[in-house]
């Protein structure tokens, strides 16, 4: 979270684990921000950083400065973000910040921003005006630390499609067609069953699909498994291959079993679908690159008329060029049921 204070705290970001270690310099609706996002949903978020700007003054009262939170958060790892009082007309740019992220620097993370229809996998559009307790009504800014929470806390088994808001006795009022049309325009939206409040499906603010990705992308659930991958995959990589084994065809295939056994793992978890995974040498990337600097076969044979395990064993210098499959596990939404008598 980034949140806006008067003064400065000693040590910033703040770490804090449970509502219980929220710090007292904090103004009371900061706390009461950072105890929104530790509700959570089936678990509460395992920690809340609190990254604190400080907050504008003048006359006209400008727009807080994000800058030195936003590169500082550049270079830690965190799921989910909500800037509480963030401005209407700053949320784009905070958007633009949350892509340039995700698909330029490979930091997998995702912003609840209200009312901003970010059109990607990595914002989560928040758009419900009415967040009505029994003694306070919140609006859509002031509850995407809820939001935020609230995703951070469900299980990869699970989704955030009907989770119960228990705390809330109502909400904005929308016929089934009004949810069905915000849904379809990217928008995460509360609705009021008569029962009580809860998340309506689980989205994202995806829209337009660009080419390689399908209707999956728009789901958070899914994005938060294939988030989870990457960083798993990436620490794997990093922490036991990178500068450590020789780039050849023996460590190459150690790498792949690795890969492997963590889908076969996914599967058992229920994540993937079993049978349904697969990791191999790129070919097509691995001769191209072969191609590209010139190599040849002690036998002089060109790239193009060497076989498919010679091109696997080939030496690509410093090079990996592995490819996979999976069919991630979805969550039952859409129910049809008919009875015939």
């Amino acid at each position: 979270m980034i949140l806006e204070e008067a003064a400065a705290p000693k040590v910033n970001p703040i770490d804090i684990d449970g509502i219980d270690n929220i710090p007292d310099t904090l103004s009371d609706d900061n706390k009461e921000q950072i105890e929104l996002a530790f509700i959570g949903y089936i678990n509460p978020p395992k920690k809340v950083i609190a990254y604190i700007v400080p907050k504008p003054t003048g006359d006209p009262l400008p727009a807080a400065d994000y800058s030195e939170a936003q590169h500082y958060l550049e270079t830690i790892i965190w799921d989910y973000i909500a800037v509480p009082e963030i401005a209407d007309d700053a949320t784009t740019n905070f958007a633009t910040w949350i892509k340039g992220l995700r698909d330029t620097k490979n930091i997998k993370v995702k912003a609840v921003l209200p009312n901003c229809a970010g059109d990607h996998e990595g914002v989560i559009n928040y758009t419900n005006e009415s967040n009505k307790q029994e003694d306070k009504e919140y609006t859509a800014k002031q509850y995407c630390a809820r939001i935020a929470g609230l995703l951070a806390g469900t299980p990869l088994d699970s989704s955030a499609t009907y989770a119960p808001l228990t705390e809330l006795v109502d909400c904005d009022h929308m016929t089934k067609e009004e949810a069905d049309t915000a849904v379809d325009a990217g928008k995460l939206i509360l609705i009021n069953d008569g029962r009580k409040v809860k998340i309506g499906r689980a989205v994202n603010s995806l829209v337009t699909l660009p080419e390689g990705k399908g209707r999956s992308y728009k789901k958070i659930k899914v994005i938060d498994i294939m988030d989870q991958e990457y960083r798993d995959i990436k620490e794997t990589i990093e922490d036991r291959y990178t500068g450590k084994v020789e780039n050849d065809y023996d460590h190459k295939t150690l790498l792949i079993n690795a890969i492997a056994d963590y889908f076969s793992e996914l599967e058992m978890q229920g994540l993937l679908n079993k049978g349904n995974s697969d990791v191999s040498i790129d070919l097509s990337a691995q001769k191209a690159y072969l191609k590209s600097v010139g190599y040849t076969m002690p036998d002089g044979r060109e790239v193009d008329d060497m076989t498919e395990q010679e091109i696997k064993e080939a030496a690509t210098d410093e090079k990996v060029f592995i490819t996979g499959t999976q069919k991630i596990i979805d969550v039952m939404e859409d129910v049809d049921f008919n009875i015939t008598i």
